[in-house]
C-alpha cells in the first residue's frame, strides 16, 4: 500500500511524473521570475527614496523588510534586485549555453582541424579562474548591464561546449547519422534534426545549473564592488552595501541573502527532481 501511495503521488502530468519537492521549487522560481517582470510595477517607493529617518530600520507596517543603511524601503530594493539578478543571469546563460551547445554540435560533427581547435581554444579559456577573469575584464572595462552579461556568458561558454560536444559526439556515432550521411544530408540537418533533439533534455537540465553558477558569480562580482554601481543593486550588491548592518541582525542585510539563496536552491531542486525523461538522455 506505501509503495502504491508513493507511485501515486509521483504520477504523471503531460507525461511526466513529478513530486512536491520539484513542483514547490518551480513555484518559488516562477514566483521570483513575475517579481524580476513586474518589479517596477509593484514597488512601494522608488528604490532611491529616503523614507525612514533611522539606517537598518526593523520590519514594521509601511516597510515590510525595514530599511537599508540610509533609510530606503529594502522590499523595494529587493523586488528591484530580483530584476536585475535574474535578468542578467538569465541574459548571459542564454548566450552562453546557445553559443557553447551551437559550437559543440558544430565540433562533434564536422571534427578534424577545427574540432581541435576550437576545442583547444576554449580548454585555454577554461583554464581562466572564472572569478580573476571577470575582475579582471569588469575592472578594465566597467561593469555596465551589457559588460556583464558578455563577461558572464564568455566565462560559461567553453563548459557548455564541453558538455554539448561530449553528448553530439556519442550521438554521432549512431546508425542512424551514419545513414543520414549517405543520404547526403547537410550538415545543418545533421545537427538540427538528427542531434540537437537527442541531447536536448540534458542541455535544458545543464541550463539550469550553469544558471545557478552565473547568478553566484554576479553575487559575487557585486558583493566585491565590480558588479552594478549605485543606484542599481542586485542582491549581491545589497549585500554588500548593507553588510554593516549584520552585527544588529538587520534585515537589509539578511533579506537579500535569504532571496539569493530561495533562488538558488530552487533551481538546483527543481533540477534534482525533473522526470527522470527529461534529465537523462537514454530515458
Amino acid at each position: 500500500m506505501t509503495m502504491a501511495r508513493a507511485t501515486t503521488s509521483r504520477r504523471s502530468f503531460l507525461g511526466h511524473g513529478y513530486n512536491l519537492v520539484g513542483v514547490v521549487a518551480a513555484l518559488v522560481i516562477l514566483a521570483w521570475t513575475l517579481v524580476a517582470i513586474f518589479a517596477p510595477y509593484v514597488i512601494p517607493h522608488p528604490i532611491g527614496d529616503i523614507v525612514d529617518d533611522d539606517y537598518f530600520g526593523p520590519m514594521r507596517q509601511g516597510l515590510w523588510l525595514g530599511s537599508d543603511y540610509l533609510g530606503r524601503d529594502m522590499l523595494s530594493r529587493v523586488l528591484m534586485g530580483a530584476r536585475y539578478t535574474v535578468g542578467i543571469s538569465l541574459a548571459a546563460v542564454s548566450i552562453a549555453c546557445f553559443s557553447g551547445v551551437v559550437l559543440g554540435m558544430i565540433a562533434a560533427v564536422t571534427g578534424g582541424w577545427l574540432d581541435t581547435c576550437l576545442s583547444r581554444f576554449l580548454d585555454a579559456m577554461n583554464s581562466i579562474p572564472s572569478k580573476l577573469f571577470g575582475l579582471v575584464v569588469v575592472a578594465a572595462v566597467g561593469s555596465s548591464i551589457p559588460v556583464l552579461i558578455l563577461t558572464l556568458a564568455v566565462i560559461y561558454i567553453p563548459g557548455a561546449y564541453r558538455f554539448a560536444r561530449a553528448l553530439a559526439v556519442n550521438i554521432n556515432t549512431m546508425d542512424f547519422i551514419t545513414v543520414a550521411r549517405v543520404r547526403g544530408e547537410s550538415t545543418a540537418y545533421l545537427i538540427g534534426s538528427e542531434i540537437l533533439p537527442n541531447i536536448i533534455r540534458p542541455v535544458l537540465a545543464d541550463f539550469g545549473l550553469r544558471f545557478v553558477f552565473i547568478v553566484l558569480l554576479l553575487s559575487g562580482l557585486s558583493f566585491l564592488g565590480l558588479g552594478l554601481q549605485p543606484p542599481l543593486a542586485d542582491w549581491g550588491a545589497l549585500v554588500r552595501e548593507n553588510i554593516g548592518g549584520l552585527p544588529f541582525a538587520a534585515p537589509a542585510v539578511i533579506v537579500p541573502s535569504l532571496a539569493l539563496a530561495s533562488l538558488t536552491i530552487s533551481v538546483n531542486l527543481l533540477i534534482d527532481n525533473l522526470p527522470q525523461k527529461i534529465r537523462d538522455r537514454d530515458a
